[in-house]
């Protein structure tokens, strides 16, 4: 096809011609780049990413808040267990919907005006909570606080990976599952203090900072480009770059790369399963279903559970695991620029069917009476490694790599379309969590351990690397080596 043609040969053009203006710009960047690059880029870079990752902190508030609350709700309002159930399932389905529609609301008004309608969602939903004197109000600022967190958890990785150049994006966009890892830790430690009430107002604070910052950073230059307003694209980009900085084969690259993409239709959510998409889907949505059914968040929301059934303090477990993902998860985003992609995600891997395995093991020793002192050391053990590697590899990089691998034509179709898979897979892991443990105790974990190996398997024949490649370079090459 033309349009193939013109992909391979604007690659092939990036590989010819990209050698030589790097060997120069390296010569050129040892004596100018602390007064040019260092002057603007970094700085506009990173309070734009700041802004961002708030609507990260508001999801992982959003996700941590229920479970300290519980008793006090409950009591205070007297809810039923199933009440109190639909409260906190229903932040799910809220989600769902913000994935499915967030991807083409972000095409059509903009990176920024969906993160400010996301946070109006989060704002009066927080506050439905805060005055609610029943289920009916709980469980209308629950939905409205899960569509805010459903947007944001696509929008997020996408505004970062739009904006930072090729050596930052990926520890940039990992901040991304930082934010949320942090957030989720704070929600739990403060909620064991403070009234659930304040807890609700204190969801507010991160949807301020993120409505106020909006204010003082540029949009992204490829949607910008995308909707044909050349020359916002040229100031945003410059803007983040810095007002020294030769933007210049930067911009053409990405005009390049949007005039080849112009020619393609509009796409829709079933023209994602066209050929000329389909590598770049399955690799997206493949790496959600990995992330998601390999146990994640029934392992997270039953936490305390686990720790109990094994005879462990479910206290002590809990802090821990809490300390553990925020300080694993600050590692990964180090790492993801420097090791790469896949090589976390395999790493990550291992760590998750060993942590699954030895939490088997210790259920089956459990089961059968036997070494019964080994027990909650095991599962401990096996609990804190998997989350240790999910943090490091698995928790972030789908993200990173998804905000990378889909063409701008089709970034809010195929954008949401995968981010409804990764809410539908964390309600269908939570819901189907307890009903396994009854059916096995290590039978889940040993499930879980096999779902994890065959993520592995689709890690090493699917995945590309994406590191160190500009997101023109890395959907042309997808595109051509299908």
């Amino acid at each position: 096809m033309a349009i193939n043609e013109d992909i391979e040969n604007h690659e092939t053009r990036e590989r010819e011609g990209a050698r030589e203006p790097l060997l120069v710009l390296r010569e050129k960047d040892r004596a100018g780049e602390d007064e040019g690059a260092d002057q603007g880029r970094p700085w506009m870079v990173y309070f734009s990413t700041f802004v961002a990752v708030c609507g990260s902190y508001e999801f992982g508030a959003c996700a941590g808040y229920s479970s300290p609350t519980q008793e006090a709700i409950v009591e205070e309002l007297s809810l039923s267990t199933a009440e109190y159930s639909v409260f906190g399932s229903i932040l799910t389905f809220g989600a769902m919907i913000g994935a499915i529609t967030g991807g083409p609301i972000a095409d059509f008004i903009g990176r920024k005006g969906v993160m400010r309608m996301a946070s109006a969602f989060c704002v009066a939903g927080w506050l439905a909570i805060y005055f609610a004197e029943g289920a009916l109000a709980l469980d209308i600022g629950r939905l409205a606080t899960g569509y805010g967190m459903g947007v944001f958890s696509y929008v997020v990785p996408i505004f970062i990976a739009e904006i930072t150049p090729k050596d930052l994006r990926g520890a940039l966009t990992a901040v991304n599952q930082l934010m949320i890892c942090a957030a989720v830790s704070v929600s739990f430690i403060i909620g064991t203090v403070l009234a659930w009430r304040v807890l609700a107002l204190i969801g507010l604070i991160p949807c301020a900072v993120l409505l106020f910052g909006l204010f003082f950073i540029p949009e992204s230059p490829r949607w910008l480009l995308k909707r044909g307003r050349e020359k916002e694209f040229e100031a945003a980009l410059q803007k983040l770059r810095g007002k020294d900085v030769d933007i210049s084969e930067e911009a053409a690259e990405i005009q390049d790369y949007i005039e080849t993409l112009q020619r393609l239709p509009k796409a829709s959510m079933l023209d994602l399963f066209q050929r000329r998409y389909l590598s770049s889907v399955i690799i997206g949505v493949g790496l959600m279903v990995v992330q998601q059914f390999g146990g994640i968040n029934g392992i997270c929301f039953y936490t305390s559970y686990i720790f109990e059934e094994a005879g462990f303090s479910s206290s002590v477990g809990t802090i821990s695991y809490a300390i553990l993902q925020v300080i694993v998860t600050a590692i990964g985003a180090a790492l993801v620029d420097r090791a790469g992609r896949k090589p976390l995600l395999l790493i990550s891997g291992t760590g998750l069917v060993l942590g699954c395995i030895l939490t088997a093991l210790s259920f089956y020793l459990k089961v059968h009476d036997l070494a019964a002192d080994a027990v909650p050391i095991l599962a401990v053990t096996g609990i804190l490694l998997y989350i240790a590697a999910f943090s490091v590899g698995m928790g972030a990089v789908p993200w990173v790599v998804m905000s990378e691998i889909f063409p701008i034509n089709i970034k809010g179709a195929a954008g949401g379309f995968a981010t409804l898979v990764n809410w539908f897979g964390a309600w269908a892991v939570s819901y189907t969590f307890n009903y396994l443990m009854s059916w096995s105790s290590y039978g889940t974990f040993l499930l879980y351990a096999a779902i994890n190996a065959a993520g592995m398997v689709f890690v090493i024949m699917v995945v590309p690397e994406t590191k160190g490649r500009s997101l023109e370079q890395i959907q042309a090459a997808i595109n051509t080596e299908r």
